[in-house]
């Protein structure tokens, strides 16, 4: 289907590597692209390990199976811990100094190319999307994140030695010098970053998710002009045709309206500080807590509600399934009040993240650590209160403020100075198509081929 419109005609191929389900920022952005009149597909990873066609909105979707040899090692890995984790602990430390050495060698030897040694697996997704993204032939690639960079950049390579031009978007969703490394070697982010290094120079414009988070960047890569902010802001007014009403939230867990409850929505991690807000909750009598997770089968939730049971208070928390993302605010809102327990981490301080904005739409008031952006946004907006990462009874101080006058807090969300506005995707979204048509300007449309 062909959509008329400004980017009529002209393709933009999408590329993320993950299954798209559950990535927020990416459904919107092809949502969203689509809409406007942009022929969009988008590109993913197959969780079934066969190819996957769907449809988001106007966008196409789909989802190709990776192969390779670093496919389908985690769950492996995973089960030869559970079974034998002490010894293969203690095996994994005795080869760190192999792995530095490895690290050092290959990073004299080969320069920012070393990460063909390192992190081979890289390769993969080279092998699973180059060929389609070829056969597509694209006007503009969006390339989400770190991995999918050197995948797009390759790509407009290929177009360009063809004699096609094809302009790059490089969506950078974090800072990966401070990322926590996703594997458990010294090989990972050395990898990475070199892999990164060598092809943000093919970028054609860069997107992010936060001021800060642009700055750096700029910093990091020398960066001719400051990249272009695009907040992790919900969709308010533009939901999928198809979309339907969000569930209660105190209906799933089983409260009524007069019972205090507290929400946590996102990945349920070490450093997301979750084991913070548990710890606290002996001291906040009668408070409930809805963990809206994608799996509640997760060892880390699992070890969560096992220190709730000894501390008492099982009955108070509650997991609850994810929901599509426009449906996030909705299901939100019968809360008292949103938590972002965040660990101190270089990613955290500098993120305004997507349950930030959620939480706001919501009309909730905001529970968060002292991580650096978000803690100075709740400062400057008083739309909640600030408490020590880590510290339980500083978390305390902080919930039984916010619930001793919630008006105060949920206020700012109304009158002329709300930040709700600017804080929408569909804002938001105007900036991205700006800048598409800012790269393609002078191109000429073309009929859509087929696909």
């Amino acid at each position: 289907m062909t959509i008329d419109g400004p980017g009529a005609g002209r393709r933009v191929v999408m590329l993320v590597d993950n299954g798209v389900e559950g990535d927020s920022r990416v459904q919107k952005t092809a949502l969203s692209a689509a809409g406007a009149g942009w022929d969009v597909v988008l590109l993913g990873c197959s969780p079934s390990g066969e190819v996957e066609h769907r449809r988001l909105g106007h966008a196409d979707v789909r989802l190709l199976p990776m192969g390779g040899p670093a496919a389908g090692t985690g769950g492996l890995r995973a089960r030869l811990l559970a079974r034998g984790g002490p010894l293969l602990r203690a095996a994994r430390w005795a080869r760190r100094p192999v792995e530095y050495a490895q690290v050092w060698f290959w990073r004299a030897v080969e320069g920012d190319r070393a990460w063909r040694r390192l992190e081979p697996g890289l390769w993969n997704y080279e092998r699973a999307f180059g060929a389609v993204i070829d056969e597509l032939a694209p006007d503009l690639i969006h390339a989400h994140d770190f991995r999918m960079l050197g995948v797009g950049a390759r790509a407009v390579a290929r177009a360009r030695a063809d004699g096609r031009t094809v302009k790059l978007v490089w969506d950078a969703h974090e800072f990966l010098p401070g990322a926590r490394p996703r594997r458990d070697n010294a090989r990972w982010l050395p990898a990475h970053l070199a892999y990164e290094r060598e092809y943000v120079p093919y970028a054609d414009a860069v997107v992010t998710v936060s001021p800060a988070l642009a700055e750096l960047l700029q910093r990091e890569h020398h960066l001719a002009e400051l990249p272009a902010v695009v907040l992790n802001a919900p969709a308010v007014t533009t939901p999928p045709p198809d979309s339907s009403a969000a569930p209660d939230l105190r209906r799933l867990c089983g409260l009524d309206d007069a019972t205090p409850l507290l929400v946590y929505s996102g990945s349920a991690t070490a450093q997301r500080g979750l084991d913070t807000v548990v710890a606290a909750l002996p001291r906040l009598a009668g408070v409930h807590l809805a963990l809206v997770v994608g799996d509640a089968g997760t060892p880390y939730l699992r070890e969560l509600l096992t220190t709730a049971a000894r501390l008492g208070v099982a009955d108070r928390v509650h997991p609850v399934p994810y929901v599509p993302h426009w449906q996030v605010p909705a299901l939100l809102a019968s809360a008292d009040a949103g938590l972002i327990p965040l660990h101190h981490w270089p990613n955290h301080e500098i993120a305004l993240i997507t349950k930030f904005f959620e939480y706001s739409h919501a009309r909730l008031p905001i529970v968060v650590s002292d991580v650096r952006t978000m803690a100075a946004t709740v400062r400057a907006t008083g739309q909640g209160e600030v408490f020590r990462a880590r510290d339980a009874d500083d978390l305390v101080r902080a919930v039984r403020a916010v619930l001793a006058d919630p008006g105060r807090y949920r206020a700012v969300y109304e009158g002329p100075d709300s930040p709700l506005p600017s804080w929408t995707w569909e804002s938001q979204a105007q900036l991205l198509d700006a800048l598409y048509h800012r790269l393609l300007a002078g191109r000429p449309t073309k009929e859509t081929t087929p696909r």
